[in-house]
């Protein structure tokens, strides 16, 4: 094997190589005819890997013996290489790109962006509108005689020599969102236009505060950075109109499946109790949180959402389970202390409080992680994770796919091992795992994760991770989904929702809006990255907006089957609040940026109140996760921003042009103009100026 893999190795860069010694690929590299020097990094014997700064440009790729014609390559695309390729990429930004060559049986290079640059500061592209009626020519979108009406002042106009007049409303920065005033029936629903809100439930709405200490958790009594904050299904529930206000039809909500019980230092600095509470640290996937409420909460949450035409996508994980923890090791009796440190430790375990020279993760110095009771926690044969007999996963830097993304345990999804359940699932009081006959890791997992669709219609996932789990097992999930889905609509078949197909979209961190081959794997969109940096520009001027508008258009357009979610606000990068500076002004201009943009788009919960950024800690991200501020909603200020973004959310689900149709520029000065159209369906977006601060 070793052999057949070297001579492979060796036909690939024309070397012959004398063991053990192996050469760096010899691929070289021009960025617009300079050459580009590449140091590489060898991470195995047959792969290595470079991160390269770009500017944009044509980056050109030649083997030793190339000859022919470049072929295009494709961002995040494996590609195979040979001794005479040649590849070209066109670089569409600055930023950083990690370039990946394999040199074993199957030659192949990948190019994955990592990191676009900071952006610089935006050029002011309109002057502020002075408040007058605006004239503009919509002939090719609405015929003479036709009446039309703006959606944010209700006020109508008929269209004369192709031309109408309307004088934008008082608070809407000069923006005019035109529609016929009597408009044909209905256009059918187009995921490409879908408004997604995504909510992390613990910090959105408390119905139940029985549940708000479930497991023994309790409050820190100081910034609460990290804990449980009492949000559930149950007030999920009550603000669902509120939500479907918005023109909402997808809700996203964190994962609300069962999360370690206790806490692990939260930051560099241990300087908070860090739970579970954003649904990333699963500890049992069959099992609803306590926190989160009761399965009769789950389906009264699904059933009022299809109700108002919403329907519910579940935040998954595949990538990894959540950390061990004090609390977990004491309830369900896996893993070991270091000799003394029991009579060290409190009745509770999680009870534990650092000496004043120690910050929270010093909790670490209380357990035997060499000890053979780890056995019992996931088991070797699961996750990799370090400890005990355990096997250590590399960097996800260094291998995306087998390694440890944030030091938690990585699920071993890519093996074809015959595995049994965890010991401490096989024990524990309650689950819904059972033990499967030759079943892989991969397979309980999905298993477990279709359980919510097959039982309670859960309409859609948002998969988490995805360039860390490989495509195959993606793929798996989503067959098994839509498997589970038409189980359910079987026998649910009164349910509004029950002809819906079922729906996938993946965070690809650092993924814009091209297509790529994961929406070969299941996935029918992905998360846009890219918008959220021309967010504040185009919030101030929606000229702005133009060049990645008619970019995304053009890409659904010419793709087939393609499509897209764009944010401007996220519990990992940051709050749109945070990057305007707290102006108001910028967060009403938020909505026309984001929610007329085509392919589908997603509302952070508060982009549409402001909410504020919260304490953060030693963890920059914490701080996105703030609670909802719903004492702020009847402030006149906040209620007149709700209700634009409602106006604004509003016209866009009436109009499915918005983000799945043809997109074309009217005119690129003041006003600024541009159509969508659609079939039947067609509306113009007029904004006279840049944005006037209330």
């Amino acid at each position: 094997m070793r052999a057949h893999r070297l001579t492979a190795l060796s036909l690939l860069i024309g070397l012959t190589l004398p063991l053990p010694v192996l050469a760096d690929p010899e691929l070289a590299a021009r960025l617009d005819g300079q050459p580009l020097p590449l140091s590489w990094n060898a991470l195995a014997s047959d792969r290595y890997d470079i991160e390269l700064s770009l500017a944009p440009g044509q980056l050109q790729l030649r083997m030793p013996q190339a000859s022919g014609e470049a072929v295009a390559l494709a961002p995040f695309r494996r590609q195979p290489l040979g001794t005479d390729s040649i590849y070209r990429y066109e670089v569409p930004e600055a930023g950083r790109y990690r370039l990946i060559v394999e040199t074993g049986a199957a030659p192949a290079l990948r190019l994955l962006p990592i990191k676009a640059a900071e952006p610089e500061a935006a050029t002011a592209v309109c002057k502020p509108w002075e408040g007058g009626a605006v004239e503009v020519t919509v002939g090719d979108v609405f015929r003479d005689g036709q009446t039309l009406r703006d959606a944010l002042s209700g006020a109508t106009a008929v269209v004369r020599n192709g031309q109408v007049t309307f004088q934008p409303a008082t608070g809407s920065d000069g923006l005019l969102l035109l529609e016929a005033a009597e408009p044909a029936k209905p256009a059918p629903r187009d995921w490409r236009n879908a408004i997604v809100y995504f909510v992390l439930t613990d910090r959105f709405a408390n119905g139940d505060p029985s549940n708000d200490r479930s497991y023994g958790r309790e409050p820190d009594g100081v910034e609460e950075i990290g804990t449980f904050h009492g949000g559930d299904l149950k007030g999920l529930t009550k603000r669902l109109d509120h939500i479907a206000s918005l023109g909402v039809d997808a809700l996203w909500i964190s994962a609300p499946y069962e999360q370690i019980h206790g806490w692990v230092g939260g930051g560099d600095r241990g300087d908070f109790r860090h739970y579970g509470y954003h649904g990333y640290y699963a500890l049992d996937f069959t099992q609803l949180d306590a926190n989160m409420g009761s399965e009769n909460d789950l389906r009264a949450l699904i059933s009022e959402a299809h109700a108002r035409g919403i329907r519910v996508l579940f935040d998954v994980v595949l990538n990894h389970p959540g950390y061990s923890t004090l609390q977990d090791m004491q309830q369900l009796g896996f893993g070991a202390l270091r000799d003394g440190m029991a009579e060290y430790l409190p009745e509770h375990w999680s009870a534990w409080q650092p000496e004043v020279h120690e910050n929270l993760h010093a909790y670490h110095n209380l357990v035997d992680y060499e000890h053979p009771s780890w056995a019992a926690w996931w088991g070797r044969d699961w996750v990799r994770a370090g400890i005990a007999d355990y096997d250590t996963p590399p960097s996800s830097t260094v291998d995306p796919l087998k390694g440890s993304l944030a030091f938690l345990p990585d699920f071993r999804t890519e093996s074809e091992a015959v595995v049994a359940l965890p010991e401490f699932l096989a024990r524990k009081a309650q689950t819904r795992a059972e033990p499967r006959e030759d079943y892989r890791v991969r397979d309980y997992l999905i298993e477990w994760l279709t359980g919510w669709v097959r039982e309670f219609g859960v309409d859609g996932f948002r998969a988490d991770t995805v360039k860390h789990v490989e495509p195959s097992t993606w793929a798996e999930l989503r067959v098994a989904a839509e498997r589970a889905r038409a189980d359910w609509a079987r026998a649910n078949p009164d349910d509004p929702m029950a002809d819906e197909p079922f729906w996938m979209v993946g965070e690809v961190f650092g993924h814009g809006p091209e297509a790529s081959d994961y929406l070969d794997q299941g996935f029918d969109a992905l998360i846009n990255f890219d918008f959220q940096k021309q967010a504040v520009a185009a919030s101030d001027c929606l000229a702005a907006a133009e060049p990645s508008y008619a970019d995304y258009a053009r890409r659904l357009a010419e793709t087939p089957g393609h499509n897209l979610l764009s944010y401007a606000s996220s519990h990992d990068t940051a709050l749109f609040n945070q990057l305007a500076k707290g102006d108001l002004a910028r967060q009403r201009g938020l909505a026309a940026a984001l929610l007329l943009a085509p392919g589908a788009v997603q509302i952070y919960y508060g982009d549409e109140s402001a909410r504020a950024f919260g304490p953060t800690g030693s963890d920059p991200f914490q701080g996105t996760r703030s609670p909802m501020n719903w004492d702020e909603h009847e402030r006149p200020e906040i209620a007149g921003l709700i209700d634009y973004w409602q106006r604004v959310g509003q016209f866009r689900a009436r109009h499915p042009a918005i983000g799945a149709g043809t997109h074309r520029l009217l005119s690129s000065g003041q006003p600024y103009a541009f159509a969508r159209t659609l079939g039947d369906d067609r509306i113009v977006v007029v904004q006279a100026g840049a944005s006037l601060t209330p």
